[in-house]
């Protein structure tokens, strides 16, 4: 028997809740275990769980629709599947639930349980290719970490939450010593195993809730949340450390020795831009390059 498929139906009227239930009781191909949230707050709440596989949505919930939901959801990041479920079938209302996101859109009195079935399996693949395009859109390709776009998204959101909540954030960037001499002399397939190596170590060394970042070509970024300048420094060294003490193997079998210079910044409560945060972490770094590299330094 194939796996059961979550689907949360958001729907005000029961009697059409029913009619909806059965008919995904009748699938041939899959098996659904069903949820009902009956308001646009519950349907709103249950959907951004992202326990469900998809979500059928009537267009109309009393006096809002289901237009502001869905676009309430993926301003929250919802990435589930909707499919639109609405006794209207005009060209403007299925162009207006695309627009706002939705994987496709059904006329109740033509839905067979073949027809939602087979919608159901197509928002699926859908859904999932979709996630996948956003995790390459914001990873980068070699090392799999946030690349700089997704990185500078983060840094901004943060920085703000942290201001607002006057919560201590620090910031390490991270660059490799005499990353050139190793592409000049070694060739580029031995760089990107060091820039691989390296940041796997990175993601290891921190907590789960950090987040690790290739931000340029032999940089990386280290955002350390509910962290302040002096853990940050601490956390920093940590870092260095372990990269000293991990040669990393190259692809002609040979251990190279690698190190690695880092710059610290804690985010001021009088910062008013992200990018200030993070030049005062990369002048830090160039203090620790201009020291003899291999260490951390704390921005002033």
């Amino acid at each position: 028997m194939p796996p059961l498929a979550k689907i949360l139906i958001i729907e005000d009227d029961r009697l059409q809740f029913r009619v909806t239930e059965r008919l995904l009781a009748n699938a041939r191909m899959a098996r659904f275990e069903v949820d009902w949230a009956q308001s646009f707050e519950e349907g709103l709440q249950r959907l951004l769980t992202g326990g469900y596989a998809a979500c059928l949505l009537d267009f109309q919930l009393g006096s809002r629709d289901g237009l502001e939901l869905l676009r309430k959801a993926r301003e929250e990041n919802c990435d589930t599947p909707v499919i639109f479920l609405t006794a209207d079938s005009s060209e403007a209302v299925d162009e207006a639930a695309m627009q706002a996101g939705a994987a496709d859109y059904l006329v109740k009195g033509e839905i067979t349980p073949r027809v939602l079935e087979r919608s159901i399996r197509y928002s699926l693949k859908l859904g999932e290719a979709m996630k996948e395009l956003r995790r390459l859109a914001t990873r980068d390709a070699l090392t799999g970490l946030l690349n700089r776009r997704a990185f500078d998204e983060l840094l901004a959101q943060e920085a703000e939450r942290a201001r607002r909540l006057e919560r201590p954030l620090a910031l390490v960037v991270l660059d490799l010593d005499h990353f050139k001499n190793v592409n000049d002399t070694r060739g580029h397939p031995t760089g990107d195993a060091v820039l691989s190596a390296v940041a796997r170590l990175l993601e290891a060394e921190v907590r789960t809730i950090d987040k690790v970042a290739r931000i340029g070509g032999e940089e990386f970024a280290v955002l350390l949340m509910e962290t302040d300048g002096a853990a940050g420094l601490a956390v920093a060294e940590r870092l260095v450390a372990a990269v000293r003490a991990q040669p990393v193997v190259v692809t002609d079998g040979e251990s190279l020795a690698v190190t690695v210079s880092a710059g610290v910044a804690e985010l001021s409560s009088r910062e008013e831009k992200a990018e200030a945060f993070l030049a005062a972490a990369d002048k830090a770094l160039y203090g620790a390059k201009h020291e003899g590299r291999d260490r951390a330094v704390l921005a002033s």
